[in-house]
């Protein structure tokens, strides 16, 4: 076992440059011990991939990483065959019979592994980040639910796959659909949220060099603002890890209604919500 205690969790992933709430270190503590998924939910930006991230890194894992789509499937999930080796394998052997052919070419030798199976069949444990769950189409699930339950995989020409090593999982979802009860039902759940204005400005030192006390507490307290207001996307705190970098490289020591007029579009990404942005600070600053 890693972490003895979720207490060591807070430590090891602060000293990786990650800061966690009491919650996620009591999930990612309880994900190692009773070997469970996480299913890590939230709005886009706010940690869920760099969570898994910085467990790979605190826990010496590879980090192997699936990222959903829609449209996604088996060859690209789970694996595929080589078929152009296959062919020149067809071609170079035409003197035999098919089926001593046919059991050739499906065999270890032209399988191509991709995240899941990679991360199954790996002699040393990794995390496996199964990022944006939430794409995948619901019949895409059943092929999760298989390496989930038993952590296992089945290959018709070659048979079942057991888990050399178990990996810690970690699904990511921006809810933009729900999941099936099954899929949830593997899983420790983790809700991550936008943080509040003292935690967003330790995350803005911790991530930004050089950033002084006085401009990581005005940036936070402007996002945290401006995610108040009714906008098409409220800035993730990636973007808000841009903006702080922004202002240091402009070498900006205080945020006023010029500043921030001239680099709101760091931390907005529609014009609308950047022109409803400016105009609300600059009610603000008037009143």
């Amino acid at each position: 076992m890693v972490f003895d205690s979720p207490k060591a969790v807070v430590e090891a992933l602060t000293g990786a440059d990650y800061l966690p709430d009491e919650r996620i270190a009591q999930v990612v503590f309880l994900a190692e011990r009773l070997d469970k998924p996480v299913l890590v939910e939230g709005p886009a930006g706010v940690g869920k991939t760099e969570l898994a991230k910085a467990v790979a890194t605190i826990t010496g894992r590879p980090l192997i990483r699936l990222q959903c789509y829609e449209g996604l499937d088996d060859a690209k999930a789970l694996y595929e065959w080589n078929y152009k080796k296959q062919l020149l394998r067809i071609q170079s052997d035409v003197d035999h019979d098919w089926d001593s052919i046919s059991h050739d070419i499906f065999s270890e030798e032209f399988l191509l592994a991709r995240p899941l199976l990679e991360a199954i069949r790996s002699p040393e444990p990794v995390v496996l980040l199964i990022d944006e769950v939430d794409r995948i189409e619901v019949e895409t699930e059943a092929l999760l639910l298989e390496i989930l339950s038993d952590f296992q995989v089945s290959i018709p020409e070659l048979g079942t796959m057991h888990a050399t090593t178990q990996p810690m999982v970690f699904l990511t979802s921006n809810n933009t659909r729900e999941l099936s009860e099954a899929l949830k039902r593997r899983c420790l759940f983790l809700h991550i949220d936008y943080p509040d204005a003292n935690r967003e400005k330790e995350i803005l030192s911790a991530r930004v060099p050089g950033l002084s006390d006085h401009l990581a507490k005005q940036v936070a307290q402007v996002a945290r603002s401006i995610r108040g207001l009714d906008l098409k996307k409220a800035p993730s705190v990636s973007e808000t890890i841009d903006w702080a970098r922004t202002l240091l490289a402009l070498s900006v020591e205080d945020v006023d209604e010029e500043v921030l007029g001239d680099t709101l579009h760091v931390l907005l990404k529609y014009q609308t919500d950047i022109e409803k942005a400016a105009k609300e600070f600059t009610s603000s600053t008037q009143a």
